[in-house]
Parts: structure tokens; sequence; C-alpha cells
């Protein structure tokens, strides 16, 4: 593979699995242009989220899904996600592509994202043109939208993990901070983006009479949007391929590397080892010691160790992923039943009424005003993303963590207490605050873990790593399932305290009493390193 122009020295920077797969020495400084490069993927990603959230219920319903078929709906992905991202995770940790780790599975789940969308937006279009017959034509067109609602929020919620040990891998520490912030900058805005464009009224217009509904129009721009941002993504910034340690096959040379030994001693972790052609004898001594324990490593690396780490990870990682459950848990409560919140309980709608009564009609322009809170939530996102690198110098990782659950937790208490529709709206504001929070700090303090750690390694008699299988893939995936453990929770129990209390207000007070709960877990449980 061949550099990138705005990277240090215009040079790849290899990494290989000598010291095993785990090792990592500090990647240099990276542009901003990179970063900005590298967040276009999480533009695209919630970009496509808004969308579906806006149109996968009116998708649904008008292909005639039984109501006894929505909780498979709901529920097959992100138990999917629960199960499997931690060994996906573990898998890309060691991918010996030679495209790199993290890449391929991001390409792949791209395409699904992109086949998902395909189905369920177009799904019941494309069978009415081959199936004539009613009955026929129903089944089929159920099982393809349910199957590409389930693929896209399956492939949607798991690309979140490899991108972000992407980042981790190839940047330095302070440019990881930095990467995390743009992240959370560009899903804000590919949230604002995507919530736009659901909301207008593309049937009336000369695309959507080209198109022939509003629904391929939203294909049409989803997946144009996607495509590009996963292009600027996967060219933001050279991944090494790791070294297949068992086979002796070295990395591929591109004319700008600098001349390396047949050893093939580097380090992985994106810094070279080799200067000027030469190997540090002491390096490559110690790449052959550590060579046959990689090697054993990965043969090792079977299902029944991965759980196995998976139970024993340090408590510190364990709290946080509570933290991290704990947060999903409350954001998810109020953000899945907003639009029905502001529908009934602001503005004092019907949903079970006559669709030409007045009651429906002014459900329905709560549900309206209702995306704009989500789109003002995700505009709240960016600028607090922004802000965040100021007021880390100030508060801290604990003091942005403890503010972000704080906030939400007054704000969504205040909503439910005393609904009014201007009221609500201003702390829509405070969504965003909690969604910037959750993207950032648990990944922040991710890399903080892992830069202890390798300091502990490089300071251990003979520099070994551990016998672990854990690695940053498994780790981010790992954080990140807990976004699926939320989502099996809420969709579990929501409807149910909502069937008991008889309103859907308790959204908004359970929402509330979860995050004040995860004030206090982060405030006494999550460690923070100094």
């Amino acid at each position: 593979m061949g550099g990138n122009s705005g990277q240090a020295g215009g040079h790849i920077y290899k990494s290989l699995a000598d010291d095993g797969p785990f090792d990592s020495v500090e990647p240099p400084k990276r542009p901003t242009s990179r970063l900005i490069m590298h967040s276009m993927a999480m533009f695209g990603r919630e970009f496509c989220y808004a969308v579906e959230a806006a149109y996968v219920t009116p998708v649904l319903l008008s292909v005639g899904l039984p109501n006894s078929l929505y909780s498979i709906v709901w529920f097959l992905s992100p138990i999917l996600g629960f199960l499997l991202q931690p060994v996906v995770g573990s898998a890309s940790d060691h991918c010996r592509s030679r495209w790199g780790r993290r890449r391929p599975y991001i390409l792949t789940l791209g395409v699904m994202m992109l086949v998902g969308m395909a189905l369920y937006l177009n799904g019941d279009t494309v069978v009415a043109a081959l199936i004539a017959n009613p009955r026929r034509k129903l089944v089929w067109a159920v099982s393809v939208t349910m199957i590409g609602v389930v693929l896209f929020d399956f492939a949607a919620d798991f690309i979140d993990g490899p991108i972000k040990a992407y980042l981790f891998d190839v940047c330095s520490h302070q440019d990881k901070e930095k990467g995390l912030h743009y992240h959370a900058l560009f899903t804000g805005f590919g949230g604002a983006l995507g919530y736009l464009s659901g909301a207008i009224d593309w049937a009336h217009l000369e695309l959507g009479r080209l198109l022939g509904t509003e629904f391929q129009v939203m294909f049409f721009f989803s997946a144009l949007v996607l495509t590009l941002c996963f292009i600027v993504h996967l060219c933001s910034i050279s991944e090494a391929p790791l070294t297949d340690v068992a086979k002796g096959i070295p990395p591929q040379q591109t004319p700008q590397d600098p001349p390396l030994s047949s050893d093939g001693m580097y380090e992985y972790g994106s810094i070279e080892k080799v200067k000027n052609g030469y190997v540090n004898p002491e390096l490559a001594m110690q790449g052959a010691k550590n060579k046959n324990h990689a090697e054993q490593t990965y043969r090792e690396m079977t299902l029944k160790s991965l759980l196995r780490a998976l139970v024993s990870m340090p408590s510190h990682y364990r709290y946080l992923c509570i933290s991290h459950l704990i947060g999903w848990t409350a954001f998810l409560s109020n953000m899945l039943f907003f639009t029905d919140f502001m529908g009934q309980i602001v503005y004092g709608g019907d949903p079970y009424s006559a669709h030409n009564s007045t009651e429906f009609l002014i459900y329905e322009r709560g549900v309206e005003v209702g995306c704009w809170g989500l789109c003002i939530n995700s505009v709240f996102s960016s600028l607090y993303s922004y802000f965040q690198k100021f007021l880390v110098s100030y508060i801290g990782l604990k003091g942005l963590y403890f503010t972000g659950y704080l906030l939400f937790g007054l704000g969504t208490g205040f909503i439910g207490l005393f609904p009014n529709v201007y009221s609500t709206l201003v702390l829509c504001s405070l969504f965003g605050v909690m969604s910037s929070t959750l993207y950032t700090v648990p990944f922040n303090l991710i890399t903080e873990y892992h830069r202890e750690e390798e300091k502990e390694r490089q300071q251990a008699p003979g520099g070994h790593p551990d016998n672990s299988v854990r690695g940053k893939g498994m780790d981010c995936a790992t954080l990140t399932c807990m976004v699926q453990l939320a989502q099996i929770l809420v969709g579990g129990g929501l409807g149910f305290l909502v069937n008991t209390a008889g309103s859907v207000v308790i959204v908004a007070i359970t929402a509330s009493a979860v995050a004040l709960i995860g004030c206090c877990f982060v405030a006494l449980f999550v460690r923070y390193v100094n």
C-alpha cells in the first residue's frame, strides 16, 4: 500500500505482529484534514440512521407487517449484535488482510448497510413489480422489508466498533481524543441533515415524481451519502497489514518506504523501527523472542478463550461498560418514544382516533414538532462536541461524564413533569449534550486505559506482552455492544411500563431516573486515569 501524501514523511507506517498483535508505540501526528476524512463514516452512518428513524415505521405499516412480528424486527438485530460484536472485534484484532485489520470489516459492514436500506426502502416496490398474486406479494413484501431493517440495524450498530478501533490503531493519543471529538461532531451533523431530509415532503416535488415515491428519493440520497462518506473514510489514513508470522510473509513495501531488513522485525503500532536501513539489534532480538509467543496467541484464539477474556476483563473496563449501558438505556428510553410523547402528552393528540379526526391531526402535528426537536438534539450534539475539547482541560473526563448524565437526567425529568412545547424544544439541546458524551467520553477512557497498559508492558521485564487475547478491537466492540443490550432492555421493558402506567409520560420519568442513577455510578465506580 502506498502512503498518503498528508502523512508525516509521506511514508506508510508498517505494523507487524512479531511483538504480539496488541503491542503499540505512539504513531505520528495526523493532519486535521485526515481526522476529518476519518470522521465522515460517522456522518454517513448517522444520516442513514436518521432516515431510518423517520421512515422505517411508515414503511413497515405500508407493507402490512403484523403486530406480532414487530418484536422480532426490533429484537433480532440487537440480540445478534450483543452476541457477535466481541467475537468480530477480536477477529479484527487478528485480521491478516493486506488492506489492514479494520478496513475490510468496515467495508463489508458498509455494503451490508447499503443492501439493508435497498431492501427496506425499495423491497415493496420491487416485489409488487415481480409478483401479481396478492397473498404471495404480501408475504414477500413483509419478508424482504423485515430482512432489510434487521440487516441495516445489525450492520449500522456493528460498524461503530471497527471504526473506533481503526482510529485508535493509526493515531497518537492526542489525535485519538481529537478524532473522537470530530466523530461526535459529524455524527450530530449527519443526524441533523438526515432528520431535515426526512421532514421534506418529497412526494409533491419534481424529484419525488421522477423517482416514484419519497422512499425511493430517500434511498437515492442515503445511498449517495453513505457511499461517498465511506470512500473518503477508507482512504483517510493508511492502515498497515498485520504480518503473517506463521507463514513468515513480510509486509508489502512501497517505493516510499525506507529499505527494510529481511528479518521483518517491526513493531505493531504504525511506527517504523528501521532508520536508514539499520535495524536496532536489541529490537530484533526482542522481536525474535516474542515471535513464537505471538503465533501461539493467534492459534489459541478460540471462542472459549475469548469468553474467558471477556469474563476476566479488568474491573475498570467492566465498570465502564456498565456505565455505558446505563447511559444508553436512559438515552434510548427517551429518544425512541420522544415523537410519540410530543404528540400525545405535549400536544394532547390521540394516535388511535380516526385518521381524519382533529385529535389525530393534532397528534401528527406533535410528531412533526418532535422531529424538529430531534434535529435540535443533533445540532447541539455537534456544537457540544466542539466545545468538549476546551471543557476537558477544566473539568476533566470525570466532569464531562458526570455533567452529561446530570443535565440529561434533569432535563428529561423537567419535560416529563412540566410538558410544554417551547420548554421541551429548548431542553432538547440537553439531549445533544448526552449524545455527545456517550459518543466521546467512554472511548476517551478506553484510550487512557490502553495507554496505561502499554506503558506497563514497556516497563515489564523483557517487554513481553501478556497472554490475553483482548485487543483494541475487542474492547471497542465490548463497549459498543452495550448499546445493543440497552436496546434489548428498552424494547422489552418500556412497553410494559407504558401499558402499566397508561401514559407515555412514564418514559421521560424513567429516562430521568436512570440517568441520575448513572450520575452516581460514573462518579463512584468509573476509574479515571490521572
